[in-house]
Parts: structure tokens; C-alpha cells; sequence
């Protein structure tokens, strides 16, 4: 598959964010001119009893009967499942063609989130599924759960977004000079995604002897490719940092990097993992 095929690939759930992730997903599938395809994971939990007593002796061949009638209940529920996953799906269809996405498919898979989205990453150029916001209610299918268990799942960037959308204006980079962030670099500067936006790269903590020299080499590598560049070293607490300039610079797409070995990995998997994704206001890409 050619690179322009690869999909933007987006997750989505029958909860009140899935209007959100196929904005997203169909902003990106545009800028990026590629094929958008909206995914339905049904989980293969069992449904709650019916409540009625199976309990006790009842009858010869109550267990063939009983275990017969159970199998036509499973799969009538099986089917209606599906045909109401087929009518939201369409219904998010026409939206994310609606916002000008070039195409989009809908497919519906049973199995665990993170086990389909690794299958699918060969033909995948983007993620996106959403994460719970500060007023979410607690559903059973919120993505938000799973967001740890997929990024470990897949390699390719992964665009988590928060409740409503806005066209992003101003870009961030969470930059440390690790190989995944200076890979971050490279996809800003070769891909569509971000073209003609305002790219700031901001590096937070303790200062290292070589952080000139690395944040200059990505300021450089962004204005070479025409982007407009705003490039920061700044003391204190990366986690602090990064959400004082989100405000202070009306930042609207936050790009960082997920497993680096620096002070950036305690924002996505470190001991206030659950607070920045409960708090987060702003839709954040994961590089990998």
C-alpha cells in the first residue's frame, strides 16, 4: 500500500464523544488527502442475565432446552448490536463526508480494542479515538479507559481528543531531543497535516548541556520545511510548563511523545497519568 492510501483510522464508541473523534479524524483524513475509515469494536462481554430463574430441577432435557434457548437470545442480541452499530456508524459517515473528508468507510469488528487496532496498523497512517473529559459521565464504552493499553499496542501516532471540536490554529511540541520527539519533528515538517500553522517547540525541565544545540536543529528543520517557528527552553516542572504555555499561547493541538525515557513520559504513563487525561482540554497526538 502506498503511503497517500494509508488510512486515518478512527475509533469510535456509541457515547456522545463519537461526534468529536469523526470531526477530527475527518479534519486530518482532509488535510492529509487520505481515505478516512470509522471503526466499531464490539466487546465479546456477555450481556446481563434476564432475570428470569433457570434455577432447580425443570424438566427432562432442561439443560439442552435452556442452553438452545440461551444461543437464539445471544445471537438475536448479537444482531440487534450490530444493526444498531451499522446505523451510527452511517450516521458518522455522512457527517465526516459532510466535513469534507475525501472518503470514508465504517467497519464493525467483535474482539478487544487494542488486539484489532495492531492488526489494522500496517494499512493505518493516523489514530484517533477519544478520551474522557473533566465532565465525562462513566460510561462502559469509554474509549478513555483503553487509551494506555492502545498506545502500547500500536506504533503509529495516535490522536486523542477531548469533548467538541475547533480547527486547530496553534500547534505545540513537547520537545525533549529524544528520538521519538525528533521524529515528531520530521512528521511536521514531511506531512501535510500541520502545513501553513504555527509550530511552537517548547522544551521543559531541567535544562541539559546539548538543549541549544537540539532545539535549534528542530527550529531549523521546521522553518526550512516553511512553517513558521516559535522555539523555547523553559525551567520548571514539565508537566507545569506545558500547561501554562497551552493557555498562555491559546495552544489547540499538543504533540508529545509517548514511552520516551525523559521527564515527558510521567505525562502520559507516569503517577499523574489519570489527572492529565481527566484535565487535558486540548486534543494531544502521541508520537511513537
Amino acid at each position: 500500500m502506498r503511503k497517500q492510501d494509508k488510512k486515518v483510522l478512527a475509533c469510535v464508541d456509541q457515547s456522545r464523544f463519537a461526534d468529536t473523534v469523526a470531526d477530527y479524524a475527518a479534519w486530518a483524513a482532509r488535510r492529509m488527502d487520505a481515505p478516512l475509515e470509522l471503526l466499531h469494536v464490539i466487546d465479546r462481554h456477555p450481556e446481563q442475565g434476564s432475570g428470569e430463574d433457570h434455577s432447580g430441577a425443570i424438566g427432562i432435557n432442561a439443560q439442552e432446552h435452556l442452553l438452545s434457548n440461551l444461543s437464539d437470545k445471544d445471537a438475536a442480541i448479537a444482531r440487534a448490536k450490530r444493526e444498531q452499530g451499522r446505523i451510527f456508524l452511517n450516521r458518522l459517515r455522512e457527517r465526516a463526508l459532510a466535513a469534507g473528508a475525501p472518503s470514508a468507510d465504517m467497519r464493525q469488528r467483535h474482539g478487544a480494542l487494542d488486539d484489532t487496532l495492531a492488526e489494522q496498523e500496517d494499512s493505518v497512517r493516523l489514530f484517533v479515538f477519544g478520551r474522557r473529559g473533566v465532565s465525562a459521565e462513566t460510561t462502559q464504552r469509554d474509549l478513555g479507559r483503553n487509551v494506555e493499553r492502545v498506545v502500547r499496542a500500536v506504533h503509529k501516532p495516535i490522536l486523542t481528543v477531548t469533548e467538541g471540536f475547533e480547527e486547530p490554529e496553534h500547534v505545540m511540541l513537547a520537545f525533549d531531543g529524544s528520538a521519538v520527539t525528533r521524529k515528531g519533528v520530521d512528521m511536521i515538517a514531511n506531512s501535510p497535516l500541520f502545513k501553513g500553522l504555527p509550530i511552537h517547540i517548547v522544551m521543559a525541565g531541567k535544562e541539559g548541556a546539548d538543549a541549544p544545540k537540539q532545539i535549534a536543529w528542530a527550529k531549523d528543520t521546521l522553518t526550512a520545511a516553511g512553517f513558521e517557528v516559535v522555539a523555547d527552553i523553559l525551567a520548571g516542572d514539565p508537566e507545569a510548563v506545558i500547561a501554562r504555555e497551552i493557555k498562555a499561547r491559546s495552544i489547540d493541538m499538543l504533540l508529545m511523545g509517548a514511552y520516551a525515557h525523559s521527564p515527558l513520559r510521567a505525562l502520559i504513563f507516569g503517577s499523574k497519568t489519570t489527572d492529565l487525561l481527566r484535565t487535558a482540554t486540548i486534543p494531544t497526538l502521541l508520537l511513537r
